[in-house]
């Protein structure tokens, strides 16, 4: 048995679940959950947070790409170069460029 401790869930009013997770992203991932931050932010009229991006962006994946079935086969995954063709940069330069995109200087 592993020391690992299960996150917090909480129920919600208004039906939903709120999970918290600790997520490791690209700066690139990053920076696109800041340009969708922006998108509903100029949609709703009102600042919007980088968790409410990905919980929209959650909730608008298809429903095929949800949880699968008991003993559904796992489908077969990218290579890793069909995931990015991105050549690899230092962190900083990474981090740079993110922050350049979101701000809209890139």
């Amino acid at each position: 048995m592993n020391d690992r401790v299960t996150p917090a869930m909480q129920a919600n009013p208004d039906g939903e679940a709120q999970l918290a997770l600790v997520v490791h992203l690209p700066w690139e991932d990053v920076a696109r959950l800041g340009q969708e931050a922006g998108r509903m932010a100029a949609q709703l009229q009102r600042p919007v947070t980088l968790d409410e991006a990905v919980s929209n962006r959650l909730r608008s994946v298809s429903p095929g790409a949800h949880a699968k079935p008991a003993g559904a086969q796992p489908t077969a995954m990218p290579s890793a170069a069909s995931v990015s063709s991105l050549p690899s940069r230092p962190p900083a330069e990474q981090a740079r460029q993110a922050i350049d995109r979101i701000n809209g200087t890139a």
